[in-house]
């Protein structure tokens, strides 16, 4: 049986033929894909996950999200980019709670948002002012609420974190490593948001940053004042050659008695309010109790006072 090849062309002609062409084909494929893969320009929450890796709190997938995540670009084109931007910044603070991004956000403030206008109209009509407004501010401020508390808890525990930290970094250098090796092997053994955050700066310096620009970007994702000291000794002892270990030490005291301090100030604003709600409320209330109990205690007939 001939299968009609053609005069000169053979069946391992053909298979040949075949050949190249499915290799080229899939050389084109894998071609495309690298170049794909070099020109794409990935959006900024992803390339940061790529980068850093997995050290932030992981992502919670949650129904919220999922509902609305389809009306995330329209909020943020609703927001403008100057918005997104301060908001993005506030997320980094923040040290992305729950895996929160910045359309992650959008999709929050969108269900929040839609929730909080319907309660809002239901209540109105039904003539209960009080409830519709406060559906109203839950949508308005129930997503920014919780940055909000995750930014201040952040702070003070990467403020409670940093003087030990910085002591035993002082100790390992002294011992003979590297400064490089000595914050990739203390950060190792701390955990919390400090160690997230140290791990991310030695991640972007194993990508190529220079240690300069790392921890420029440490400092601009924290908003501490005891993490710029800490960047700004650094780069100054960097540049002037002064001794490591001494900078460290300096510095931990630095911040423990900025701690101490801080300390004292809460105290002394904590005192005329404690005063305020003593005044206010103990004394009164302790008042009517004595009052009330000299009343019970003389026997008498508040009968005969009223007239019954």
């Amino acid at each position: 049986m001939e299968l009609g090849l053609g005069p000169g062309l053979g069946v391992g002609q053909l298979g040949l033929i075949l050949a190249l062409v499915t290799g080229l084909a899939v050389w084109g494929i894998f071609a495309g894909i690298r170049m794909y893969r070099a020109d794409v320009r990935l959006p900024s929450d992803l390339a940061l996950a790529l980068e850093v890796g997995a050290t932030r709190t992981g992502a919670v997938d949650s129904l919220i999200d999922r509902m609305g995540m389809r009306y995330a670009p329209a909020v943020l084109r609703l927001m403008g980019p100057k918005l997104v931007a301060r908001y993005r910044r506030k997320i980094d603070l923040a040290g992305n709670p729950g895996g929160l991004t910045i359309d992650r956000y959008a999709a929050r403030r969108a269900v929040y948002g839609f929730l909080g206008a319907v309660g809002f109209l239901v209540f109105l009509l039904r003539g209960q002012v009080l409830v519709a407004l406060l559906l109203l501010a839950f949508g308005a401020f129930w997503t920014e609420v919780g940055i909000w508390s995750a930014i201040r808890i952040r702070k003070d525990e990467i403020e409670r974190t940093l003087p030990d930290f910085l002591d035993v970094l002082a100790v390992v250098v002294s011992a003979g490593l590297g400064f490089r090796q000595a914050l990739d092997r203390v950060a190792s053994r701390y955990e919390g948001p400090w160690a997230d955050e140290l791990r991310i700066t030695l991640r972007q310096m194993d990508l190529g940053m220079s240690r300069r620009q790392a921890f420029a970007e440490l400092r601009r994702r924290n908003d501490s004042e005891q993490v710029a000291m800490f960047v700004t000794a650094l780069q100054q002892g960097e540049e002037l050659g002064a001794p490591i270990v001494e900078t460290l030490v300096a510095l931990a005291k630095d911040m423990r008695r900025t701690d101490a301090q801080n300390a004292r100030r809460k105290a002394a604003r904590a005192v005329p309010r404690a005063t305020l709600m003593i005044t206010t409320f103990m004394v009164p209330a302790t008042m009517i109790l004595l009052g009330a109990g000299l009343l019970l205690g003389s026997g008498t007939d508040f009968g005969s006072l009223t007239g019954e």
